[in-house]
């Protein structure tokens, strides 16, 4: 269990949040932190309030591999409205263009097959990108737009999708970071000749983390009522989990101390190159992640306190 400190409990773990539908991501951060009660947390990722689904948040260390998760690729449930668009490409937004909808669902799986692969989007104007420090959605409600530059993103499947009541369509998606899933609904919509938008969005799984370890804030409450902090914190995943696609690397002793002193080390079963997570072989301790140079030595980048 995390020790209190001024501030909040010094703890350290990934959660994976299911937030509910109406919260911003910060605001479900914010209540996730309360819970805990912890000194520090943070989010991988923003999902719209419209959006439920997995929310990861790293509590203590766990930021310094939040960054790995937000670059993870994600999964996501979608519900499209054909037939009209809106300012926003969600059901948040208010209705810029309505339009007949004439579509078989023949034609709707071939105008989603299109996408699929490396595609490039250009970012809604109220997505959290920023212009010059300030995020887009913010200049949106000032009415005011700028040029995006288009955005390579990768599509990596669409499954079940169907055709329902002849003007919704539904289908999951798997894609790389980055990607706006309003930005694709979109795209399918003018393909299709009649305009679309997002009425349900659901993130299924981020990076390693799959839908069923996902815990609501009302569960979670339930815990806490029951148990205290003692069996919350039971629903924190280990740090190393943010990486445990990642090739491991085992440091000897040595090679673990002068790691740790910030020095690149060898080690003998390591990958050619890229990011490794790294483990110290006698305890088999997540040290944190690294990265193999030129001359084969791993160089550390973010380690465990």
């Amino acid at each position: 269990m995390g020790k209190r400190r001024r501030g909040g409990r010094t703890l350290n773990g990934i959660l994976l949040l299911d937030k509910s539908q109406g919260v911003t991501s910060n605001g479900a951060l914010q209540m996730a932190k309360k819970m805990f009660a912890a000194a520090k947390a943070g989010h991988t990722g923003s999902l719209d309030p419209l959006a439920t689904g997995m929310l990861p948040i790293c509590f203590g260390e766990a930021t310094k591999f939040s960054q790995f998760l937000l670059d993870a690729d994600k999964r996501y449930q979608v519900t499209a409205q054909l037939g009209v668009t809106t300012e926003t490409g969600d059901a948040d937004g208010e209705v810029r263009d309505t339009r007949p909808v004439d579509v078989s669902e023949a034609r709707a799986l071939e105008a989603l097959d299109r996408f699929l692969g490396d595609i490039e989007q250009v970012p809604s104007m109220y997505s959290a990108i920023k212009h010059n420090g300030t995020p887009l959605y913010k200049l949106a409600r000032e009415g005011i737009t700028v040029e995006r530059k288009p955005r390579a993103v990768t599509i990596h499947e669409i499954l079940g999708a169907r055709l329902l009541d002849g003007d919704r369509l539904e289908f999951e998606v798997a894609c790389s970071k980055g990607t706006y899933v309003r930005s694709l609904v979109e795209d399918v919509g003018e393909v299709l000749g009649c305009g679309a938008h997002v009425i349900g969005l659901r993130r299924l799984s981020a990076g390693p983390y799959p839908a069923e370890r996902m815990m609501t804030l009302e569960q979670l409450g339930n815990i806490k009522a029951e148990g205290g902090f003692e069996a919350l914190d039971d629903y924190l995943l280990p740090l190393s989990t943010s990486v445990a696609d990642w090739p491991r690397v085992a440091l000897g002793d040595n090679a673990a101390y002068y790691l740790r002193q910030g020095q690149p080390v060898m080690a003998g079963d390591r990958p050619q190159d890229g990011w490794v997570s790294l483990y110290e072989a006698s305890t088999d301790t997540f040290m944190g992640v690294g990265e193999v140079l030129e001359d084969g030595r791993i160089a550390p980048r973010r380690l465990v306190s």
